[in-house]
């Protein structure tokens, strides 16, 4: 039997780590990982959307995880998406995250093709079946996969006994209430309604500006379940803000968020294409989300 209890509080979804050449950075890897361990987040996802694992080679993602794990091992739960665009790479990073030692594999459903649920099940269980030994998460995110998990599909998922969780990133909190009348965990993945997944029943949050600001989205979380629940709808509420005032760039979020990283001391790059790179007048966003940042931390924090 699994141990839930470590499967919740905050858990950053890693972001990808490049060098100036645009190729998987392994130090950068390392310095994220410990920077974050030691802002006391609770785990990592790793390899997900954030780690902008759509634009990756299989060869890439394992590298990736290697150094994760090299530094975190032992020290926080690692949690890593496997998901490719076959089942064939999807079982390869399912194995070797397993020989990784990792807490929990996830995956999202196959995406393009619209498969029948028997379909998707048959997926998720070959995936699975690939690391026996290793907890499985599945990764509910309809507006990016264009599948959508229903309870019937999550009941016959539950037949696999590794199956121990959902990372719900649908916007309707009540997607949570029913995955846990399932009795399975499940982890809010929208940052903007993070306390209210947690009001839902969430065990925590796996999110993709969590790194960005870590120390607000440990403070809700510390407000909350000290039943101090105006004051951790302030601090979501400037999270909210934040993230507001990120997504105003032309680069893509996550080229801002990197930039705000390497004001901090820790160089991750930029974004791969198809993702947009900052342009010029992007640098006065990303040093009043900086700065916002900085003052919300010291007002709640």
């Amino acid at each position: 039997m699994s141990d839930r209890n470590k499967y919740s509080g905050v858990i950053p979804a890693f972001y990808a780590c490049y060098d100036q050449a645009g190729e998987i950075s392994p130090a950068g890897v390392r310095a994220l990982t410990e920077y974050l361990i030691g802002k006391g987040v609770h785990g990592l996802y790793v390899g997900g959307s954030s780690g902008e694992c759509i634009y990756q080679s299989v060869a890439e993602r394992k590298l990736v995880l290697e150094n994760v794990m090299a530094v975190a091992r032992g020290r926080v739960t690692i949690i890593a998406h496997v998901a490719c665009n076959n089942t064939a790479d999807s079982r390869e990073l399912a194995a070797h995250a397993q020989s990784q030692g990792v807490d929990a594999i996830a995956s999202i459903p196959p995406i393009y093709f619209h498969l029948p649920e028997y379909g998707i099940a048959s997926y998720w269980n070959d995936i699975s079946a690939a690391a026996p030994d290793t907890d499985f998460i599945i990764y509910n995110i309809p507006q990016l996969a264009g599948v959508a998990l229903t309870p019937s599909l999550l009941r016959e998922m539950k037949k696999n006994p590794r199956v121990i969780g959902v990372k719900n990133s649908s916007m309707p909190t009540q997607d949570i209430q029913m995955w846990r009348d399932e009795g399975l965990i499940v982890f809010n993945g929208p940052d903007e309604q993070f306390i209210s997944g947690l009001a839902m029943g969430a065990c925590g949050g796996i999110g993709g500006t969590y790194a960005v600001m870590p120390e607000l989205l440990l403070k809700a979380r510390e407000l909350f379940l000290a039943g101090q629940v105006e004051q951790a709808r302030q601090v979501q509420n400037e999270v909210c803000r934040i993230i507001y005032q990120m997504c105003a760039a032309h680069g893509n979020l996550y080229a801002v968020m990197k930039a705000i990283l390497k004001k901090r001391g820790v160089d991750a790059g930029g974004v791969r294409k198809p993702l947009p790179g900052l342009i010029e007048s992007d640098y006065a966003i990303v040093d009043a989300a900086a700065a916002h940042i900085d003052a919300a931390i010291a007002q709640y924090c």
